[in-house]
C-alpha cells in the first residue's frame, strides 16, 4: 500500500476508533450520561467536520473529499430529518455518499444521534429557511407549498373523444430562502375531432412564482402563495393551446400529521386576460398521503389519494369533480430520482370527460446529478 494511503487509513480509522471509544454503548445508554448534542458533536463528528461544523481542513483529517459547510442554509435546510438520521446511522453510503462517513449507529443510541442532528441542523441560525421535513412528497396535479430545485418529465394521456397524448417538461428553480420559479413547457399530441388525424406541436407555455408565507416545524405547517402566467403559445385550431393568456393566483398549504402522513391543499383562479375567449375558472385541490420505507432506510413508497374540483364561474355551471388514486415511489438510493403514477376519474359532469393516466419522473438536481446516487 502506498504510504499516503497509509497515512489516510491510519487517520480516518484513528478518528473513529477515538470516537467509538469515547463514545462506547454501554456508556450512551447510561442514562446518567445524558449529554447534550452539542457534546456529542464534539466528541463524535468535530474530528472531520470542525468544532464550527464548517470542515476540518484537509490537512487535519488527510483526504481529499470536499466536507460539508453545517452553517450554510441552502446545504442545512432542504433535506429532512430522516436521511441526516439514515447517514449518521448507516454512514455515507447508505445513500450513495461517501465512505468516508463512518456510521455511527452501534455508537449512538438513536435518542443521541437525533440529538446530534438537532444541534448540526441547529447550526443554520436563519429562520426565514424552511426546514425539508415539510417538503411533503409531490403529488400529480397539487402544487405544494414547499420552494424547490426540481426538474419533471410529466406526462398525461387521454383517450376518448378528446384524445391526447402530452409531455410537459418542468423546472423549478429555488431563489434564497423561501421562493421558487418555474417555467413549464408543453408538447402535445392531440387527436382531431373526425378521430382520424393528430395535431402534433409546442403547447402553452406556463411561467410561474411562488413564495413561502408561513412556516413552522413545530406545528408541521407550511403555507404560500404564488401566480402563473400561461402564455397561448400552442395552436388553438389544432387543440393544442387555449389560443389566449390566462393568469392563475393560487394559495398552497402542507400539514405534517402522525406515522409519516400529511396533507396537502392549493386553491385559486385561472383567469383570462381576454374574457370573451374564455371563461374565469376557480379550482381546489387536495391530497393526503403517508410514506412507508423499505426496510429502515431503503426505498420509500408513497400512496397518496388526491382530489380535485374546478369550477367555471358562470351562471349555472356545476363543480367537476375528480379523484386521483396514485404512487409515488423512490429509485435511487439519495432518494433524488422519484417517479409517481395515478389516473384521474371523472367523478361528477362525466359528459365529455374521460379517464387520463398521469405520471412523472421527477429529479432533485440540487442534490446531485442524473448518474449520481444509485450506487
Amino acid at each position: 500500500m502506498p504510504p499516503g494511503a497509509i497515512r489516510i487509513t491510519l487517520i480516518v480509522g484513528a478518528s473513529v476508533l477515538v470516537s467509538l471509544l469515547f463514545i462506547n454503548p454501554a456508556a450512551a445508554q447510561d442514562p446518567k450520561r445524558d449529554r447534550s448534542g452539542e457534546a456529542l458533536f464534539r466528541a463524535a463528528c468535530a474530528a472531520c467536520h470542525g468544532a464550527d461544523g464548517k470542515g476540518a481542513p484537509q490537512s487535519q483529517v488527510g483526504f481529499d473529499d470536499p466536507l460539508p459547510d453545517f452553517t450554510v442554509c441552502s446545504y442545512n435546510s432542504p433535506e429532512n430529518a430522516a436521511d441526516w438520521f439514515a447517514v449518521a446511522h448507516e454512514g455515507g453510503p447508505v445513500r450513495s455518499f461517501s465512505r468516508r462517513m463512518p456510521a455511527f449507529g452501534d455508537a449512538l443510541t438513536a435518542a443521541e444521534l437525533e440529538r446530534t442532528i438537532a444541534y448540526v441542523r441547529g447550526l443554520c441560525d436563519d429562520p426565514h429557511w424552511p426546514r425539508g421535513e415539510l417538503n411533503f412528497p409531490r403529488s400529480l396535479v397539487t402544487e405544494k407549498a414547499f420552494p424547490e430545485n426540481e426538474a419533471l418529465l410529466t406526462t398525461s394521456i387521454q383517450k376518448g373523444a378528446g384524445r391526447e397524448f402530452t409531455n410537459e417538461i418542468v423546472y423549478e428553480h429555488r431563489i434564497g430562502a423561501r421562493s421558487q420559479f418555474e417555467i413549464a413547457v408543453p408538447l402535445a399530441m392531440q387527436g382531431s375531432s373526425e378521430g382520424n388525424q393528430w395535431f402534433r406541436g409546442l403547447g402553452d407555455v406556463a411561467v410561474a412564482v411562488k413564495r413561502v408565507l408561513v412556516h413552522s416545524l413545530n406545528t408541521g405547517s407550511i403555507l404560500s402563495v404564488g401566480g402563473e402566467v400561461s402564455l397561448p403559445t400552442g395552436k388553438d385550431n389544432e387543440g393544442l393551446g387555449s389560443g389566449v393568456m390566462k393568469f392563475e393566483p393560487f394559495v398552497s398549504a402542507g400539514q405534517m400529521l402522525g406515522s409519516n402522513a400529511f396533507v396537502q391543499t392549493q386553491a385559486g383562479a385561472e383567469i383570462p386576460r381576454l374574457r370573451d375567449r374564455a371563461e374565469t375558472e376557480a379550482f381546489w385541490r387536495g391530497v393526503v398521503g403517508t410514506t412507508f420505507t423499505q426496510g429502515n432506510f431503503g426505498r420509500t413508497w408513497t400512496p397518496m389519494l388526491e382530489f380535485a374540483a374546478v369550477r367555471e364561474l358562470e351562471k349555472g355551471r356545476k363543480v367537476e369533480w375528480d379523484v386521483l388514486p396514485q404512487m409515488q415511489v423512490s429509485l435511487s438510493k439519495r432518494q433524488h430520482i422519484l417517479a409517481a403514477g395515478g389516473v384521474r376519474i371523472p367523478v361528477t359532469e362525466r359528459d365529455g370527460r374521460h379517464l387520463q393516466v398521469l405520471t412523472y419522473l421527477l429529479w432533485d438536481w440540487f442534490d446531485g446529478g442524473l448518474r449520481d446516487g444509485w450506487r
